[in-house]
């Protein structure tokens, strides 16, 4: 939402229309990755576990965040307004259902706390309502107008310091948490391990590979904030430093980064290895064999190889039979 804000004076008319075709682009992507993992939890009985339950809430506010980011409305009146709030709201609860995840791994991994399920209500309360008040928040001090197909609602220094105490200040607030967070986690894993490598003779290469892999990839769940918001973090400063010059790369970085928040959310927290193997269930049940052959070598069914040979070898019986009846 507010990344695509930033196309304001300075800019000519045809700069305003590539903004909008990126931030349309990036957004589908980030609606059809958030989309699918929401159809996943709804259609996957055996996702439903609470650990990933956050997940949907993620993908479900991203999902929202990039529709309204899609749709626009070159009206104006109540319908752009609720437009602008709208994309704020599930954009800020976006980032914090990342926080949520965050704090239910630190709490079962560090604390040893096993009653993360029994907080869900005040993860609802915290997320939703925290969105709501810093959406309310931002109303306040806005000179509402309107530019191509976004609702322009930060144009005075005054709305615009609400806008980045509201949005700006509690994402980077997260930032930090998350950071801070999968440090501790990552740390007494590795820890751990140290332990076991020092009492065992011997080490299961392969499960160190995979157990590896699983800690370099929560590393990168607090940069996907970052990569997402670093340029419009950027461009809002220099906004307040020089607000009647707009940098049109800076502006395109910040629309395209920031719309892709959802995509990046989908990959990373929700195609997990769950959600891969559900996907290899169904396609087991419903899929011939020959389509196998034609899809990505991580959507096969594991058992892919072993079925084609098993097959194979039953051909080869067959002829070999054929070939003794025929003498």
């Amino acid at each position: 939402m507010s990344a695509v804000l930033t196309a304001g004076g300075g800019l000519t008319a045809g700069d305003r229309s590539i903004l909008t075709a990126i931030n349309t682009g990036a957004s589908s992507l980030s609606f059809v990755g958030s989309t699918f993992i929401v159809l996943c939890y709804c259609l996957f009985k055996e996702l439903r576990k609470f650990s990933f339950k956050l997940v949907f809430y993620l993908a479900l506010s991203d999902m929202l965040c990039s529709f309204f980011l899609i749709v626009g409305d070159p009206s104006k009146g109540f319908i752009c307004d609720a437009q602008g709030y709208t994309t704020h709201f599930f954009c800020v609860a976006s980032f914090l259902w990342t926080t949520t995840i965050a704090f239910t791994l630190h709490r079962t991994v560090v604390k040893h706390k096993t009653d993360v399920e029994d907080l869900e209500a005040m993860f609802h309360l915290y997320v939703w309502g925290t969105s709501l008040v810093v959406t309310v928040i931002r109303s306040f001090g806005n000179n509402h107008s309107h530019l191509g197909p976004w609702c322009w609602t930060q144009t005075g220094l005054k709305g615009k310091a609400v806008h980045f105490l509201t949005f700006y200040a509690p994402l980077w607030g997260a930032i930090l948490y998350n950071g801070f967070t999968y440090f501790q986690v990552i740390r007494m894993l590795r820890n751990a391990r140290r332990m076991a490598v020092g009492m065992s003779d011997r080490v299961d290469q392969f499960d160190n590979r995979a157990e590896l892999k699983v800690l370099n990839r929560w590393g990168y769940y607090p940069l996907i904030l970052i990569g997402s918001w670093a340029f419009g973090t950027i461009n809002r400063i220099h906004d307040f430093i020089e607000p009647g010059h707009k940098i049109f790369w800076l502006s395109a970085l910040d629309v395209g980064t920031a719309a892709l928040m959802g995509l990046f959310n989908s990959i990373a927290y929700g195609f997990n290895s769950s959600v891969r193997k559900a996907i290899h269930e169904r396609l087991e049940l419903f899929l011939p064999e020959r389509i196998y052959r034609w899809l990505p070598s991580n959507l096969r069914p594991k058992n892919h190889h072993l079925i084609m040979h098993q097959q194979q070898q039953q051909r080869s019986e067959m002829v070999s039979l054929k070939t003794e009846e025929q003498q």
